[in-house]
């Protein structure tokens, strides 16, 4: 049992996918059907897309960095494209929104709920007067949290909206977690950083947070460590 002595700290800043939802099923299988298919169709002597791509090529990066860095690791060459670009476009922005309405498609149809654990802790931090934040590099972040019945919960929500409308830099830079803190009012000294992507410890290592709690969904306990996490727990509960 790994213990957090909150009264130390003043903010709780959670990403979102595999820390308080199991959303990151989800998006490995929308990005699994997506990157299957591009690569059927239009790469076939290349070998088949598996879930160890997701971790080290997706997991917890902006959709269309993923796309690009995943691309680049099979040293395939695509334009960028732009935002709009429609989903049947060959360009990075393309297979980026392709994987969008598939995840969107499969979240209207199963829905979502949060971790047990990661209810039992936030309901904790509610009642301890530990203020909340989402920061998810996800533009679905917000529907996601609305399908869970999570949305009143945080009064901030930094995503891949608010990343790209204030131009900060995606994990592993420090900067969304660094934001959304300036927006709860707390030094990031004083926060708490919860994340079960590599790239998120990355990024709480690289600021100057109070904490960094990596959650071991699949990454890999010494993985997260080496990337930066103070600690590491296979479920939120653990932290009580």
């Amino acid at each position: 049992m790994t213990v957090v002595h909150w009264d130390d700290y003043d903010a709780a800043l959670f990403d979102l996918d595999g820390v308080i939802t199991p959303t990151a099923e989800i998006h490995m299988h929308a990005w699994e059907r997506m990157f299957s298919g591009f690569l059927r169709d239009h790469a076939p002597d290349q070998p088949a897309y598996t879930d160890q791509d997701y971790f080290d090529h997706v997991d917890g990066r902006p959709r269309y960095e993923g796309v690009a860095h995943f691309l680049a690791s099979r040293g395939i060459e695509l334009p960028h494209g732009e935002p709009s670009d429609p989903e049947d476009a060959l360009t990075v922005c393309g297979l980026g929104n392709r994987k969008n309405a598939v995840f969107t498609e499969v979240l209207r149809e199963e829905g979502i709920a949060a971790y047990p654990g990661s209810l039992r802790l936030i309901e904790h931090l509610e009642r301890a007067g530990v203020a909340m934040a989402v920061v998810s590099s996800s533009k679905n972040a917000a529907d996601v949290l609305a399908t869970a019945g999570l949305g009143q919960r945080f009064p901030v929500l930094v995503d891949g909206v608010v990343a790209a409308e204030r131009g900060l830099p995606g994990k592993p830079e420090p900067d969304t977690y660094a934001y959304a803190a300036q927006q709860l009012g707390v030094p990031t000294s004083r926060a708490v950083v919860l994340e079960d992507a590599v790239s998120g410890v990355r990024a709480g290592a690289a600021g100057d947070f109070g904490l960094v709690v990596g959650v071991d969904r699949g990454a890999g306990r010494q993985v997260l460590l080496d990337g930066g996490a103070d600690v590491v727990v296979g479920d939120l509960e653990e932290l009580l």
